[in-house]
């Protein structure tokens, strides 16, 4: 190779690294993007005052949405007004897995899209590959991993539970058994009610059998992944609002994360019922879910005087969370919900129930869709 062409290719790298180093530079910075700076903004939608009354509004609103929605089928649970096999609780639990699935594809996928395809965004690589669907599939493969290994821990778990108390019921049965042969010497009629004795006490520990085991370990293992995927979501729903001055994008987004919050908290709540924890455990996870996205509004208030929602690092990290956020709820409504109700045969023998349980389904999905064209 030449001098000229060594000093040519030489350039050439150079020129790349620059270039890549520039893009680079320009995804992850945190200044104000250059093709929104001359845009206008609107007199009658920019009001900090009004915003910031409508925020607290929010606020308010979507926590009591959430306490509603997730108490409902835990105080149900607890007071025996609603039974998770119960014909209201199905079509509920059809509605909240509809509004999940739009909320999901609708919703987050949208905004991911958006986010990572900005102008503000360099084209190269954002808008030369689909990094939200990527991002999603991924998120739902992962979630697909975690369901997996959180069931066989689980299943473990509760199979070695199960068999140390039957063994120490065992036990305690036997010397209950001895200690009595030993000092009475009993009568056929009393060796009847030895057995009778000690049959219960192994079957009053034994959970059922593999199947009920396997259901169990189900609904815990649900119930955590589907909050992990709502709480992600509802941490960035809520830091958007709180970091917008707009009281036109506020106020629809006030009744459309409300209604969302209701059914998203009903959802959970049903699968924290089914799963059967401790009330401290249930208490914890409701309480979570329920402060999530108001704090998530609060901590946009706080910081929205310095916070540019259109710099390229900002838009980065939301469309990411975004895209991870809905291969999450979208795995969970479609596999943990629908079908593990739907296909394996969870809303009964009843067609009418059947038929009742589907257009429930189709209401929740198309109704927060409809949202779509406000929030």
């Amino acid at each position: 190779m030449s001098f000229t062409e060594e000093t040519n290719s030489m350039f050439l790298l150079a020129h790349h690294l620059r270039q890549f180093s520039e893009t680079a530079s320009a995804s992850f910075s945190s200044s104000p993007c250059k093709t929104f700076t001359n845009v206008p903004s609107s007199d009658t939608c920019r009001d900090d005052s009004s915003a910031f009354h409508l925020k607290l509004t929010a606020i308010v609103a979507i926590l009591i949405s959430g306490v509603v929605g997730i108490s409902i089928p835990l105080a149900g649970r607890k007071r025996r007004l609603l039974r998770t096999d119960d014909a209201g609780f199905v079509l509920a639990k059809a509605v909240a897995a509809g509004v999940i699935l739009a909320t999901g594809f609708v919703h987050m996928l949208h905004d991911a899209q958006s986010a990572l395809t900005n102008a503000c965004l360099p084209s190269i690589p954002w808008r030369r590959f689909p990094f939200a669907g990527f991002v999603a599939m991924l998120a739902a493969l992962a979630t697909l991993v975690a369901d997996f290994a959180f069931t066989q821990f689980y299943e473990k778990k509760h199979q070695e539970e199960t068999s140390g108390v039957k063994a120490e019921a065992a036990a305690l049965a036997v010397e209950r058994s001895t200690s009595l042969i030993i000092s009475i010497a009993p009568e056929p009629e009393e060796g009847e009610v030895i057995n009778e004795e000690r049959e219960p006490l192994l079957q009053v520990h034994s959970h059922g059998g593999e199947g009920q085991v396997s259901s169990y370990v189900r609904h815990v293992v649900v119930s955590q992944i589907l909050e992990l995927g709502i709480v992600s979501h509802s941490v960035i729903i809520g830091l958007s609002l709180g970091v917008s001055q707009s009281s036109c994008t506020i106020k629809p987004l006030i009744a459309a994360l409300s209604f969302h919050q209701f059914f998203e908290g009903f959802a959970l709540g049903g699968c924290i019922s089914q799963a059967q924890f401790t009330n401290l455990k249930s208490y914890f996870m409701a309480s979570l879910f329920a402060v999530t996205t108001p704090a998530g509004i609060g901590i946009g208030i706080g910081i929205s005087s310095f916070y540019n929602a259109l710099s390229p690092r900002a838009l980065i990290i939301e469309g990411l969370l975004d895209s991870v956020s809905s291969g999450i709820l979208i795995y969970m409504a479609l596999v943990d919900l629908i079908a593990a109700d739907f296909l394996g045969g969870k809303i009964g023998s009843s067609f009418r129930l059947q038929v009742a349980a589907y257009v429930a389904l189709f209401v929740g999905a198309l109704s927060m869709s409809s949202l779509a064209i406000w929030a």
